[in-house]
């Protein structure tokens, strides 16, 4: 009897904190289009049947728990994309899950990890003004403890600040933007004029120079990342905006060798010791293991070793001998710089037909991978039809249309031409016939004699 009374509190206990979960993520109709503009919503446009929904479930129940419980006013809901296509067109849904924040009249996209940190942190930072002030020199230092990049305006009014708060409202998805006056620089910040704009990441901090870095929204784009990261396709595919080669050490950071460490360490130096000459062309950092990197070249990156990608047209260079030194490093990475280097891949027509072939086998081996008889059954019945259709093509009986043609030949000939062709089928007749024929003939023209001759 207890253990029924234990299981029945259990089942509503877990009934009760399921309905509470529930509750803080709601489900959104087309209603929602007229309501949203009153309050800052999370919104996950999602399709019942993508796996990849599924599994953010459970991680945006738990983002709308996290925002609840901080006492942010954010709400969380969700809508089913096609239930609701017309809404989801509307706010210019084209993948699943698609995560926006919607502030009043503006969409935000969130294009970062679908992890709770992640995408709570995008929340509060998007939810706010797009440059919030630091009033002290204590809150300056907590920003650059807390955050791994933050971009800060020092000065007062003037048309760089402008430019700021316009980058400031394009970028505010990507990173953090703050404002101070010269009162609030730490000791550590020393500035020769103002206004000035710094990004503070990696240990230090770098000024932006107009005459140098060209537009502010793209030196802020460019500057958005630490110097040196780990890297995987979704950052990869993020580094691709910034327009920067990515040169990479590919590692396999579950078999850590020698050779490994030497060349992360490599690429680590440049990135801070060469800063000044490589920061504007390249970004620098590691993969664990080559998988996404072989996908990408559809070819094979021996691990470890150094690649350099350039991702706006997907081609990349390889260093033509190991590397053994920094210096050589060095020298591989100017050479790309300055064009020496043997660039392979591309994006020109051969590249594409080859893409094509490639992920079309791929798609066929790991189908066949991960369930051989429903690749035996997907390729093989059309691959059987098709060749049913063939065998019937190749053996079906061909009508010449000789005998429609015949009246037609016949048209256009003279009376001589005529009794030509008959002749010419009497005989073929004859010879069809044979000697038979021509014995029954004969025999038939011996009966009729006599009564010829007895009628004569």
């Amino acid at each position: 009897m207890a253990e029924v009374k234990a299981s029945v509190i259990c089942g509503v206990v877990a009934a009760f904190l399921s309905s509470a979960v529930t509750a803080f993520v709601e489900d959104l109709d087309d209603t929602f289009k007229e309501t949203r503009v009153n309050d800052v919503w999370l919104v996950d446009f999602y399709a019942p049947w993508c796996g990849y929904c599924k599994k953010l479930e459970p991680i945006w129940h738990d983002v709308a728990i996290e925002l609840a419980t901080s006492g942010s006013p954010i709400r969380v809901g969700k809508v089913d994309a096609t239930a609701y296509s017309g809404m989801a067109s509307e706010f210019g849904v084209r993948g699943f899950p698609s995560i926006k924040l919607l502030k009043g009249d503006l969409a935000y996209n969130y294009k970062g990890p679908r992890t709770k940190d992640d995408i709570v942190e995008f929340a509060i930072r998007v939810s706010g003004p797009a440059v919030r002030p630091l009033p002290s020199k204590e809150m300056f230092e907590l920003m650059v403890t807390r955050h791994d990049v933050i971009f800060v305006y020092i000065g007062g009014e003037s048309p760089l600040k402008e430019k700021y708060s316009d980058a400031a409202s394009e970028l505010i998805v990507y990173t953090h933007f703050f404002s101070a006056l010269e009162e609030a620089l730490p000791e550590s910040i020393s500035l020769l004029e103002l206004p000035a704009v710094v990004v503070c990441k990696d240990g230090g901090y770098f000024i932006y120079d107009e005459y140098m870095d060209g537009s502010l929204s793209s030196w802020v784009n460019k500057e958005r990342f630490q110097g040196y990261l780990q890297i995987d396709g979704f950052t990869l595919y993020e580094l691709g905006e910034t327009g920067k080669l990515v040169a990479l050490a590919v590692i396999d950071e579950k078999d850590p060798t020698e050779k490994s460490g030497r060349l992360k360490a490599f690429i680590q130096r440049v990135a801070k010791e060469y800063r000044e000459h490589f920061n504007r062309d390249f970004q620098f950092g590691h993969m664990d293991g080559n998988d996404y990197i072989n996908n990408l070249i559809m070819g094979e990156v021996a691990v470890p070793s150094v690649i350099i990608l350039n991702t706006s047209n997907e081609q990349y260079f390889l260093p033509s001998e190991p590397m053994e030194t920094m210096e050589q490093l060095v020298q591989f990475i100017n050479s790309v710089l300055n064009g020496s280097a043997q660039a392979y891949g591309g994006d020109g027509i051969i590249q594409r037909i080859r893409r094509v072939v490639f992920d079309a086998r791929s798609t066929i081996m790991s189908v066949f991978r991960s369930s051989p008889l429903l690749g035996c059954f997907l390729f093989g019945l059309p691959l059987g039809v098709i060749s049913l259709m063939c065998y019937g093509i190749c053996t079906a009986e061909s009508d010449d249309g000789s005998d429609d043609m015949d009246p037609l030949k016949r048209e256009g000939l003279t009376d001589d031409e005529e009794e030509e062709e008959e002749e010419e089928e009497r005989q073929r007749t004859t010879q069809l016939e044979g000697p038979g024929e021509e014995k029954n003939k004969e025999k038939d023209a011996g009966e009729k004699a006599p009564e010829e001759k007895k009628t004569d």
